[in-house]
Formats: structure tokens, sequence, C-alpha cells
């Protein structure tokens, strides 16, 4: 069987499994919260990997379309008892809207450019949601009404079991998403563009409406894990939301050290490093409160000299050591 054939088969296994996993764990427990938010993650870097991975546009500012749907949902319900799955949707719309906002301008620049014009953006819209403290709390946050009758269409449960179920499912979408826009036009036309920008438009590829239909796709994908987040943790402020380093940073990371532009690498960063953080904090606590930065850190540092390509690359060369087969990988498969 072809790694075209096998890919589909194993992404099936994959699912099963994960949606086995809770049924042996305590559904208000801390582990199950880790595989919540390890599912969170690895759908944001998967929505990252639409830019980051298949056009080489390193964005530092995803968390602005993260928190622009966490709190238009957030508000919306306060005010109107809107339900967060329609509240998510226009949350999705705005983050469209500021992404070509962002994204017209910002299009055609490249590398630490583009890096640092997203990252002054998203930091733009944190500095806004703690100034305006009228609708968005400001730095003293905004809680997420709770429901004692929630249910489904109100994103609220008793327990975390169904927010989990919520989560995979999103990822399961996020990657048929991810993979239907790489095995189509646009993501040849965006691998052309990583590979080299100036050849593509010669050959006749609009790379700048290319750019802006992937950070579109993109935005409203984070915005609306935004809306999932948001329901999941009940309360946020401006600094955990639209922060660079929690959300945007995490991101990029998660999918770097994966292995950019495969389907897997943002499911395989998120599994290494999310319960890594969390197992850091939990047994370190404040005595040692940037430790698990630092060691995930030193690990993006040690793989990229190992292999940078990221963790699914360097599996597959050690798997072909010890299996005896040699030669280069196609990168382009997982």
């Amino acid at each position: 069987m072809t790694r075209q054939r096998l890919l589909p088969v194993l992404l099936f296994a994959g699912v099963i499994i994960l949606a086995l996993i809770p049924l042996g764990l305590d559904p208000r427990g801390y582990e199950m919260r880790i595989l919540c938010i390890t599912l969170l993650f690895a759908s944001l870097g998967q929505a990252w990997n639409i830019v980051g991975g298949l056009a080489n546009q390193i964005s530092l500012g995803h968390a602005a379309y993260f928190g622009i749907g966490a709190y238009t949902s957030t508000i919306l319900l306060k005010l109107f008892s809107l339900s967060p799955w329609l509240g998510g949707v226009i949350g999705m719309i705005l983050a469209v809207a500021f992404a070509l906002l962002l994204s017209l301008p910002t299009a055609r620049l490249k590398g630490h450019y583009y890096a640092l014009a997203t990252l002054a953006a998203g930091e733009a819209i944190r500095v806004i949601a703690n100034s305006w403290a009228d609708v968005t709390g400001g730095p003293v946050g905004i809680s997420v009404p709770y429901l004692p009758d929630g249910s489904l269409w109100m994103m609220q449960f008793s327990t975390v079991l169904p927010n989990y179920y919520l989560f995979l499912a999103a990822l399961v979408v996020i990657c048929l998403v991810f993979w239907k826009i790489k095995s189509g036009a646009l993501g040849y036309r965006l691998r052309a563009i990583k590979e080299n920008e100036q050849a593509a438009e010669v050959i006749g590829v609009d790379t700048y409406r290319s750019k802006l239909i992937a950070a579109c796709v993109s935005a409203a994908i984070t915005a609306f894990l935004g809306t999932l987040y948001a329901q999941f943790q009940f309360f946020f402020d401006p600094d955990t939301v639209f922060g660079v380093a929690t959300i945007s940073v995490k991101m990029a990371l998660i999918a770097i050290l994966g292995g950019v532009g495969r389907l897997s690498g943002p499911l395989v960063g998120a599994a290494f490093i999310i319960p890594m953080e969390e197992m850091a904090n939990s047994y370190f606590g404040s005595s040692a409160a940037g430790l698990s930065q630092f060691a995930y850190g030193a690990i993006l540092v040690l793989v990229i000299l190992l292999n940078p390509h990221g963790l699914t690359a360097l599996f597959a060369q050690l798997r072909d050591r010890f299996t005896g087969k040699g030669g280069s990988h196609d990168r382009s498969v997982a």
C-alpha cells in the first residue's frame, strides 16, 4: 500500500483511538483537561500551518483572530443570550475582515518583515481589548455566563467530556480542510510561493490572491477555536487570548516542532509540547515558572539540529535507519 493510500487509514485509526481514550478517565479530571488543551492546540497549529507551513508566511499575529472569536461569542452570549455557535460564526466573519484589513497591505511583505507586521497588529488588538473595559472587561477579564440548563446548543456541559469530543471533531474537520487545501490547486500555488515566489509569479501564479485566501481561511478557523476555548474555560482576559507567547508563538512552535507543511506535524507537535508543559507547570509550579518554556525551547533547537523538518521527519529518518531503508523522504506526504 502506498503512503498516499495508507495515510487516510492511519488517520482514521488515530481518530478512533482518540475517541476511545477518555472512556477510561475521570470526565472531570485534570487529565481530561490536558487532553482537551492538546487537541485545541493541535487544531490551532493546523490552522497556522495553512499560512506558515504551506506558504511560509510566518505569522505572529494569529492570537488576534483567536481573541476575536473568544470575545465575540462571549459578548453576544452575555448581551443577547445568543448561542456560541452563532456567535462563533459572527466571530469568524469579524476575524476574516480583520485578516483582510491586515493582509491587504502586508501580504506582499516577506520573511521577518511579515512576521513583525503581524506581531504588531496582534499586539495592537490586545492593547485595544485591555483599554475597552466597558465591553471586554479590560485587564480584569470577562466571564462566560453559566447556564444551569446548558446544552450542546449553548456549548455548556456538566463535565469536560463533551468538550473533548467537540475539540476532537474540530481537529478532524480542520485536518480535512488542510488536506483539501494542500492537495488542491491552492495548495500547489502556496507551495510554489514557499519555494520561490518570484518564479511562481513568472509562471502565472497570483501570489497575492493566494496568500489572501490562505490568511482568511486560517483566520476563520482560528476564530472559531477561540469560541470553543471560551466555552471551555469560562473565563479569560486579553493577555490570555491575545497573548503572543501564549497563543501566536505556541501555534507556530507546535507546527514547526512537529513539521511545517505536514498534515501530521501539528498533531505530533501538540502531543509533545502541551503535556510536557502542563506536567512541568504541575510539578514545579511557581518555583520554576519558566522551566517548561526553557525546556521545549531547548528541545526545539535540538530537534532542528537533528532534522530541520521537525519531529515527523526525524521519526521517519530513525525508522528508516532501523529498518535499513535509505533515500530521501517525500516531505509532502504527511
